[in-house]
């Protein structure tokens, strides 16, 4: 037999399904995204990696955006096609490529961040010690790290 969840524990529930509520549906950037770059959001995102980590392998950008390498090679070369990326032989090893942003690509991946980074309306709306708390409360959750 099960315990019933604590006060706690629903209350945990409820601030991660409106958190997620938020971010996903009321805030939908992806969508914005999507929209303004013309490719999915998971190309989108590989872009973005590239743009910020590049130059990468395709293992490493696989790895970094846990998806399996043919997955990755058919984002790889849709970036190729639209002159977003490029690959160039790996002087580390001959057997790989690196792929790295172009001009172009940098440009979309400044535009996915000027995106992706615009508060919505609703958070902008907040009392200032409102969102003074929720900053508070998510540094803490993210350890400081929500950058991307």
């Amino acid at each position: 037999m099960s315990e019933e969840p604590s006060e706690t524990e629903e209350e945990a529930v409820r601030a991660w399904r409106a958190m997620r509520a938020f971010v996903l549906e009321t805030a939908d950037k992806r969508r914005q995204v999507t929209e303004a770059l013309g490719m999915s959001y998971f190309r989108a995102k590989a872009l973005r990696m590239i743009g910020n980590e590049g130059p990468l392998t395709l293992r490493e950008l696989a790895a970094g955006l846990y998806a399996d390498a043919p997955y990755t090679t058919v984002t790889v070369e849709h970036l190729v096609q639209r002159g977003l990326v490029s690959r160039t032989p790996n002087p580390a090893d001959r057997r790989s490529k690196l792929v790295q942003v172009t001009e172009e690509g940098a440009a979309a991946v400044a535009e996915m961040v000027r995106l992706s980074d615009a508060p919505p309306e609703a958070l902008r709306a907040l009392a200032p010690e409102d969102l003074a708390a929720l900053d508070r409360i998510l540094s803490g959750l993210t350890g400081g790290t929500a950058q991307d």
